[in-house]
């Protein structure tokens, strides 16, 4: 499981150190794709081959909705492997696509961990705040 949140830097050559306590969690490999959000999502090999599954499981799978999500989903992963000291190089396509240029936060989501431009996260925290904190918890399972 991937929790909290880093704010962390990309360095001039797109690398990013991650979290030590996500270094572990990714050690067998992992994968980097375009998120929702304009953000960067982090799998582990074992979630994409579950993630993999769960698509071909749902039907219908020829649709042209079916086919754009496997694409663009899919299509954007980027195998990556962290160096000695647990950095990973974000593509600069990737970076493109979130707007990632130096300020970035990592955010774990329980079974992956998204990478988000700084100032981006810092609004979309902004705007979903009070959202979160007035909505109703009834039937959904609680943490605490």
């Amino acid at each position: 499981m991937f929790v909290g949140s880093y704010p962390l830097r990309l360095d001039e050559k797109g690398r990013l150190a991650l979290p030590v306590r996500f270094r572990e969690q990714v050690a067998d490999g992992m994968v980097i794709k375009k998120g929702q959000e304009r953000c960067v999502y982090g799998l582990t090999m074992a979630r994409v081959a579950e993630q993999s599954a769960a698509a071909a499981a749902m039907a219908p799978s020829d649709t042209a909705a079916a086919r754009m999500r496997a694409r663009m989903s899919f299509g954007s992963m980027v195998e990556v492997e962290p160096d000695k000291t647990g950095r990973i190089t974000i593509p600069a396509n990737l970076r493109e696509y979130a707007g990632l240029d130096r300020d970035v936060v990592v955010v774990g989501v329980d079974t992956r961990f998204e990478i988000w431009d700084a100032a981006t996260w810092d609004a979309y925290v902004a705007e979903q705040e009070a959202s979160y904190a007035d909505m109703e918890s009834e039937g959904m399972p609680t943490l605490s």
